[in-house]
């Protein structure tokens, strides 16, 4: 008697799990969907698992609509943040630190984490096989935003490797994070420029910024 109970509860239960699983795993017949206005910092290579989501419509089988707009740059993320036009930033952890700094009541909170590093490369015009951090000496670097996550990255690079930033190289950090690529093909140009007119053409009224 006590067997059959037993093996009884044992079906009971087996089918009580079994019917949770199968409606924990079935989609949701409410079709209320949640928007989530999200801000990314720039659009990148290194976020294709959500691009991919989205495109595959992954949030939305989970009730998720994702309003995704592009900052360029952290502290533009973070302003769109603390304006409450977005209720998700998705740039490095610095702007929270310096939000904290100023002492606001309404601080931004950390609450997840996506890279492990910094996902920027280091790029010349001209191919180098065998690298040699050396090399940087007396070039002119775009190193981003001062404060941003990839000119500190940079930088703490270079300092490992014995290079001194704005020392054994110039590094341009007055250049807006969205038009650092176009930069890279322009600032050359626009130097020679400068140093022209201020060697031979106006060397007592120029000045560089």
């Amino acid at each position: 008697m006590k067997r059959k109970l037993k093996a009884a509860i044992s079906v009971i239960m087996i089918s009580v799990f079994t019917a949770m699983m199968f409606v924990g795993c079935g989609k949701s017949e409410d079709n209320t969907m949640t928007k989530v206005r999200l801000n990314e910092v720039t659009r990148s290579v290194f976020y294709a698992p959500m691009y991919i989501a989205m495109s595959e419509g992954y949030f939305k089988e989970n009730g998720l609509d994702i309003d995704l707009q592009t900052g360029q740059g952290a502290d533009k993320v973070m302003q769109a943040v603390l304006s409450k036009s977005a209720d998700i930033g998705f740039c490095g952890p610095e702007q929270t630190i310096y939000i904290n700094l100023q002492g606001r009541e309404d601080k931004p909170v950390v609450f997840a984490q996506l890279t492990q590093k910094d996902g920027s490369f280091l790029v010349g015009r001209t191919e180098e096989k065998n690298f040699d951090w050396k090399s940087l000496k007396g070039k002119d670097i775009i190193g981003g935003r001062p404060g941003g996550v990839p000119a500190m990255a940079l930088e703490y690079a270079m300092k490992q490797n014995g290079i001194i930033p704005k020392t054994d190289a110039n590094m341009v950090t007055n250049i807006d994070f969205a038009a650092t690529a176009g930069a890279f093909g322009r600032y050359i140009k626009e130097r020679l420029f400068f140093l022209l007119l201020k060697s031979f053409i106006l060397p007592d009224f120029v000045s560089e910024s």
